[in-house]
């Protein structure tokens, strides 16, 4: 299929378009039961209890996959230019180079050079060039000159290099990297010289085609673009470095498809790196950090891998992303600037603690943004594990307006320095030790369905910071709070709590025509608060069958309900002295 060319360079315009749409992709129940619009953060954990559940948001694994086939769903491909769409070229004249047995030549405008097995190509003012590359070295290399754009077709193509890069474009042009299809390539250097990756590119670098492509960086980068990095569907690319980053691009990196896996293992290492903006459309990204974090003596702080770090804004709108980091420190996606969730698929796993040096400290997050984060669709799966990791932070305002967002955290789930809003979606959020939903500014609620956990007093499941003078202001939507609101909400729409809950329990809560039937975690905060549009009802106990399943299993909406016996629910102003059940951590018999 043609793809569709944004003709405009302005990328951080683009990123935060419309193209992140604010429909609730559940809008046909939000007008019927989600309902319309009628504290200082916490460094560490400081609950008495802890809050526990089971369930896929528990289990669910990252692994590196080369052989399942990327996802058939994308977003329309974004290229920065219509010169970077392959089928918008023409490279005709070929110049083939055995890497087994290279032999210098002049050809067609091209002249090869040869020094012990190390190939240069240089094709000058040529246009049309296309370099096929076959065979294999254990010590060799191919650098690329010339002034026009050019292709490299890799057609089995196997180069190490012990002294530097193993695929050197140096030309500042265009590079189209093609994997021929059915092939398997590799690119690899050795633990010495001054190259930026094993596979260079000062300029552009474009990769098509469907073959194979392994590239391994043990001095540096696995790959490194001076300028932007464009990945299209059929492309297979596995990066590891033990030495630095696995993909790292000055200008942007640009993911339309393919299968992408990416292994990094030096400290505070990322997987994809870009000091420009990153952009998901397509294809299933799989990145596995484990190196430690580090002090940066440069920088004066301590820092931690990450799977994703974009200096500037970080875009999904299709595909799938894989995210799982294991050392002290370690974050999924890790922005500067704000992050746009409008579709495609992100599952997030971090295992390491906090990472502390020089009195600086580097926390693992499953999300880390320092400008807004807005959600408008997809799916987002978030757990932390270790010491201190927090789930979803922004040191800015959190929009979430359709989408589903699951956050199950060792600290807060989902953190907000500024204002957090919630106008659609679905939402779960579960603080093993902390705030299920926690912001320093306030938090309106508007619509959508939040399911919100805290550990246990002192912890609220969803906690505006009061101390500053902010609030819950809520207005809409459908709440489940397991461990109630903070002290002082504005509550204009009704809240109703039972001061007890059984644990690992499902029940139902009836608006209406529509049902949301959720399981209560195995431990958690003090007593059960709901709220609707319209009065609900609460069943304990109850059966569902069909039914759309949310949380990985934790949430249905829309099921068919048998048997459970009524809940009796009082009137609720805010606070986590809920009734006769308040002061106990746990709040379950």
């Amino acid at each position: 299929m043609k793809q569709v060319i944004l003709n405009s360079m302005l990328i951080a315009s683009m990123i935060t378009m419309a193209s992140c749409s604010t429909e609730d992709p559940f809008s046909g129940n939000s007008d019927n039961w989600f309902g319309g619009d009628n504290s200082s953060e916490m460094p560490t954990p400081g609950g008495t209890g802890n809050s526990t559940t089971t369930g896929e948001l528990t289990t669910f694994a990252v692994t590196i996959d080369k052989t399942t086939a990327e996802p058939s769903a994308t977003a329309t491909a974004y290229l920065p230019d219509e010169e970077d769409a392959l089928e918008n070229n023409s490279f005709t004249t070929e110049i083939a180079i055995d890497l087994s047995n290279p032999t210098a030549k002049t050809e067609n405008g091209v002249e090869i050079t040869v020094k012990n097995g190390h190939i240069t190509a240089n094709h000058g003012s040529t246009k049309s060039i296309c370099y096929v590359l076959s065979g294999t070295t254990t010590n060799g290399s191919l650098t690329v000159l010339g002034d026009k754009k050019y292709e490299v077709k890799l057609n089995g193509a196997n180069i190490t290099n012990p002294d530097s890069a193993a695929l050197n474009l140096l030309s500042g042009k265009r590079a189209f990297i093609v994997l021929a299809d059915g092939t398997s390539n590799s690119l690899t250097d050795g633990t010495s010289g001054s190259q930026k990756g094993a596979l260079y590119c000062k300029g552009k670098l474009l990769i098509n085609g469907t073959g194979q492509l392994s590239v391994t960086g043990n001095t540096n980068n696995a790959i490194h673009s001076a300028d932007y990095i464009i990945f299209n569907r059929g492309n297979n690319i596995y990066a590891k470095s033990t030495a630095n980053h696995g993909i790292k691009a000055n200008d942007g990196v640009f993911i339309n498809g393919g299968i992408i896996n990416v292994e990094v293992s030096a400290a505070a290492a990322k997987g994809i790196n870009c000091e420009s903006n990153i952009i998901v459309n397509g294809g299933r990204t799989t990145v596995i950090t484990t190196g430690d974090g580090t002090y940066d003596t440069d920088d004066k702080e301590a820092k931690g891998a990450a799977g994703i770090k974009a200096d500037s804004t970080f875009t999904i709108n299709g595909g799938e992303l894989w995210l799982k980091s294991t050392g002290s420190g370690g974050k999924g996606i890790n922005v500067d600037q704000n992050a746009n969730f409008c579709g495609g698929a992100v599952y997030i796993v971090t295992e390491g603690g906090q990472f502390k040096s020089n009195n600086d400290t580097a926390s693992p997050k499953g999300i880390k943004v320092d400008g807004d984060i807005n959600i408008s669709g997809g799916t987002i799966w978030v757990r932390t594990n270790g010491y201190n990791g927090e789930g979803i932070e922004t040191k800015s305002a959190l929009n979430i307006s359709g989408g589903e967002v699951a956050s199950y955290a060792y600290d807060d789930a989902i953190n907000s320095k500024g204002d957090m809003t919630i106008t659609g979606g679905y939402v779960y959020a579960q603080g093993k030790n902390n705030d299920g939903l926690d912001a320093n500014g306030n938090i309106y609620l508007k619509g959508g369905l939040v399911y919100a956990i805290c550990s246990g007093q002192p912890e609220v499941a969803i906690d505006a910071n009061s101390e500053g003078g902010k609030k819950i202001y809520l207005t809409g939507g459908t709440i489940v709070a397991v461990g109630g609101l903070e002290s002082g909400s504005s509550l204009s729409q009704a809240c109703y709590q039972t001061s007890s809950w059984s644990k690992s329990t499902w029940y139902t809560m009836t608006i209406g025509d529509n049902t949301f039937s959720f399981r209560t975690p195995s431990s958690g905060g003090s007593g059960l608060v709901v709220s609707a549009a319209s009065t609900p009802t609460l069943q304990s106990g109850t059966s569902i069958s069909g039914g759309s399943s949310f949380f990985g299993g934790l949430g249905i909406a829309g099921g068919t309900i048998s048997g459970g016996s009524s809940v009796s629910l009082s009137g609720y102003t805010g606070g986590n002295s809920m009734g006769g059940g308040g002061g106990w951590p746990g709040g379950w018999h």
